[in-house]
């Protein structure tokens, strides 16, 4: 098979999957509310929390970024390119914040984020990582922590990484403009913690 042929169909598998929004149904699974009517109204692990606690949250961040790992050790493990790798990355995430399935009404993109990136740039995320950690101990606030966190991503991965930095460039626009609402709140101090 081609590699552009390949690479068409990891993207498309990659969409596809990121599509589907785990939050709703672990949150239908543990018949909890439904998380898209909670804090932020985002289908995420933050709001399965608020919902249902550790578990189920746990369970959707797994989920949410095996998403966007999965698709992305497949095109490393077929030997294509990080350009091809950074697509399918983009894919995934962009599934979760327009998802096919639930008429293109999507999540931040976070969780499938971190996946992605794990398997595409495992240092760089993993420090920011480390940085949305730090951040969400001082402060509780989750938005605070992945906006911190994605908006080192493009400095940190030109430091360790280069080769990343157009995907992790692409994904600081795309998180941050999903978190627009978020950003709007804290301005006004009005984002909850958790």
């Amino acid at each position: 098979m081609s590699d552009p042929l390949l690479t068409v169909l990891l993207c498309a598998l990659a969409y596809t999957a990121g599509s589907i929004l785990f939050a709703l149904e672990i949150c239908k699974l543990w018949k909890l509310p439904d998380p898209r009517a909670l804090g932020s109204g985002n289908p995420g692990a933050t709001n399965v929390y608020r919902n249902g606690g550790w578990l189920p949250a746990a369970l959707t961040l797994v989920l949410d970024a095996a998403k966007g790992f999965v698709p992305v050790w497949l095109a490393h493990a077929a030997g294509l390119s990080i350009l091809a790798q950074a697509m399918v990355a983009l894919c995934a995430v962009t599934g979760h914040m327009v998802p096919l399935f639930y008429r293109f009404k999507g999540g931040k993109g976070v969780a499938t984020a971190l996946g992605s990136g794990l398997a595409l740039a495992p240092l760089t995320t993993l420090l920011l990582a480390a940085i949305w950690s730090l951040v969400m101990w001082r402060w509780r606030i989750s938005a605070l922590a992945s906006i911190i966190a994605i908006v080192s991503g493009p400095v940190i991965s030109a430091l360790i990484e280069p080769d990343t930095l157009p995907l992790f460039g692409l994904l600081a626009i795309l998180i941050v403009v999903r978190h627009r609402n978020n950003l709007i709140r804290l301005a006004q101090g009005r984002e909850t913690r958790l």
